[in-house]
């Protein structure tokens, strides 16, 4: 079987992707009886040496590409939302399959594009994503199909967690590890999309419409980044047998609402979690019959991403992704919107750190605050020091709602005996099985 391809974008993953496509040429001929033709690569700068085979075709006509007749399938890997809008919209007109990497492209535009493939008779896959080379989308899609996923809780930004990774290990500050992660190549020299935690929201949205069967926005879930941590709050989770990581989870709760965030979360050491480390990405999946998995492995790179790109071209090719694609209702085309928690609602324990003057009386006063607002205190941290300084407290809660938090941290915050504003995180404890 022939099958004529065009790529859009040929950078660090396109690159990866014209590597296996060259390598493994015979092994696809041999299991699947597929002979991949990629006719067109298509790249802003054609004069840019790229190290491909000479017999590839380069240049810059992105419609010369699409609408090439024996072009079948084109692979979106420009990234961005408004010219690879246009590429996939004139792609599925024309009746194409598309393979995309692209998460903020279908986390905006995402029912719009599904619904014009569906009436076009093409398809969308999308395995890369989300996790670099993870199978968690055709996981969510057909291995856990026979159950009902109660949540999902993932590391899904690879920045963040080698950020965090060597903030933790290395005890550096965050614009040390920042730094670090440019010169390592695993953070952009405008690192925002992922500090800021919308990369892993967009990601979030994704798998959470998937998992949960219901059209998540990424306006529906409440972010909060890692670009205002400070480094000693890793050094007292540490000591408190703790560690911070980048989450994105969503939730089953109230029946069928969902609650969805991405934040900064102390880890239990004992969690799995805890141990992923550098660009790895995790994703632990609830479901109803088979209780937890985990699925790990490399969540950004060249090859790990090209990985997923080249799965999704094979799948593709021999028709099983398209077939999937007509006859699965799990797509954001045809879901129902999410009913989404309130944030206030949701229910976690909590890390406060507080700067309070230290002279007696201080910490009663803060207690009967919290007491107040039905939060009970877990523990209590306080390293020794001198009299009559602001000094840090660290106190760990049960559970709690936030709106109870937030309430409690607004009185806290305006007392005369509290410094500067008081830091809080949450606390994950794993979904029961």
């Amino acid at each position: 079987m022939h099958t004529g391809i065009a790529l859009i974008g040929c950078g660090i993953v396109g690159s990866g992707v014209v590597k296996i496509l060259e390598r493994r040429r015979a092994e696809f001929f041999s299991r699947a009886g597929v002979e991949f033709d990629l006719r067109h690569v298509v790249v802003r700068d054609p004069s840019k040496a790229r190290g491909l085979p000479s017999t590839i075709f380069i240049h810059n006509d992105v419609n010369k590409a699409i609408d090439d007749p024996n072009v079948s399938i084109v692979i979106e890997l420009i990234g961005g939302t408004t010219r690879a809008f246009e590429i996939a919209q004139r792609t599925l007109k024309s009746g194409k399959h598309l393979i995309t990497a692209n998460k903020s492209l279908l986390a905006s535009r995402g029912p719009e594009l599904f619904a014009l493939a569906r009436k076009h008779n093409a398809s969308i896959a999308f395995e890369a994503s989300c996790g670099g080379g993870i199978p968690i989308i055709d996981a969510l899609l057909h291995g856990l199909s026979a159950n009902r996923i109660e949540a999902l809780v993932g590391i899904v930004n690879g920045t963040c967690n080698y950020i965090l990774t060597r903030m933790t290990k290395e005890e550096l500050s965050y614009s040390e590890a920042l730094k670090g992660a440019q010169v390592a190549g695993f953070a952009e020299a405008d690192p925002t999309l992922d500090v800021s935690g919308r990369d892993a929201a967009q990601k979030l949205a994704l798998l959470g419409s998937l998992a949960f069967g219901a059209h998540v926005k990424e306006e529906d879930i409440s972010v909060e980044g890692i670009d205002t941590l400070d480094a000693s709050d890793i050094s007292f989770a540490r000591e408190l047998k703790y560690v911070i990581k980048l989450l994105a989870i969503g939730e089953r709760v109230d029946g069928n609402r969902i609650s969805l965030r991405v934040h900064p979360t102390l880890v239990h050491q004992d969690d799995v979690l805890a141990e992923v480390s550098g660009s790895f990405n995790a994703i632990s999946v609830y479901g109803d019959s088979l209780g937890h998995a985990l699925f790990y492995g490399r969540g950004a790179g060249e090859m790990p991403t090209a990985s997923a790109v080249v799965s999704d071209l094979l799948s593709t090719a021999i028709g099983v992704a398209p077939l999937a694609f007509a006859k699965l209702n799990a797509f954001t085309d045809s879901s129902p919107r999410a009913s989404v928690l309130p944030v206030d609602h949701v229910v976690s324990r909590f890390y406060l750190r507080l700067s309070a003057l230290d002279q007696p009386g201080v910490l009663a006063r803060v207690t009967e605050v919290l007491g107040r607002h039905g939060i009970s205190l877990a523990a209590i941290l306080q390293h020794e020091s001198d009299m009559g300084k602001h000094v840090p407290v660290v106190i760990m809660t049960h559970r709690t709602r936030q709106g109870s938090m937030n309430d409690a941290l607004r009185e806290i915050d305006s007392l005369n005996v509290v410094g500067a504003k008081t830091v809080c995180l949450r606390v994950i404890d794993a979904p029961k099985e």
